[in-house]
């Protein structure tokens, strides 16, 4: 049976068929897992810092003389031992991404959306009814449709007045449909596709289309 989402807005409804390629594939629980990982590695900044004793500035002279002081041994102020010395072991930049193949996430991409199919969780409407900017418009779009919260909503590059109706929203995230990875569908409960958007995203779920915003995963293999 294919696979299909209604459609809100413009008074009418109705539904729009769906790819059964992109939206009725079999749920993969470790290669979403392995996915969401990946994407969720590749966002973190990794800039946390410390110093060693090597880089504490200060510290060249011998505090007190070896002998004869009453008190312990000390060469340098800069020792880890010390109150403002350096860290023994501390964190230092680096990256967290992890390299996950093109197949894997298209493969991944298509688990997540099928998940939305399947629970009847996706819906698709015109941006162009929100060609000018309202929240009153989004809310009562969203409204008709009575979804659960969090929810997705995926537009098109050039859909961005669509968007400013939708960002003041609570519980609403918007963003353009290249830049949603498998993190950002999996974890809406409800998603909200433009028409200009479908084809954009079944293209990244399959051979026709790759991501270069959110699913930055340190890594490209064919």
């Amino acid at each position: 049976m294919a696979s299909a989402a209604p459609k809100l807005g413009g008074g009418a409804g109705g539904t729009v068929s769906l790819d059964d390629g992109t939206f009725a594939a079999e749920f993969n629980m470790s290669l979403v897992h392995e996915t969401v990982r990946a994407e969720l590695n590749a966002r973190r900044q990794g800039s946390a810092a410390t110093k060693t004793r090597g880089q504490v500035s200060g510290g060249g002279a011998k505090p007190w003389r070896q002998k004869g002081t009453g008190r312990a041994r000390a060469g340098s102020s800069r020792s880890p031992l010390w109150y403002g010395g350096g860290t023994v072991f501390g964190p230092s930049p680096r990256h967290y991404t992890v390299k996950v193949n093109r197949k894997a996430r298209r493969a991944a991409l298509r688990s997540a959306l099928s998940v939305h199919a399947q629970r009847e969780s996706i819906a698709v409407f015109d941006a162009a009814e929100l060609a000018d900017p309202s929240t009153r418009g989004a809310a009562a779009l969203l409204a008709d449709w009575a979804p659960t919260s969090p929810v997705l909503v995926l537009l098109a590059a050039d859909e961005s007045a669509a968007g400013l109706s939708f960002r003041n929203l609570p519980r609403v995230e918007v963003m353009p449909v290249g830049d949603a990875g498998v993190a950002d569908v999996i974890g809406a409960a409800s998603m909200l596709v433009s028409e200009a958007a479908l084809p954009a995203l079944q293209a990244r779920a399959t051979a026709g289309g790759e991501s270069t915003g959110g699913e930055s995963t340190g890594g490209e293999a064919a």
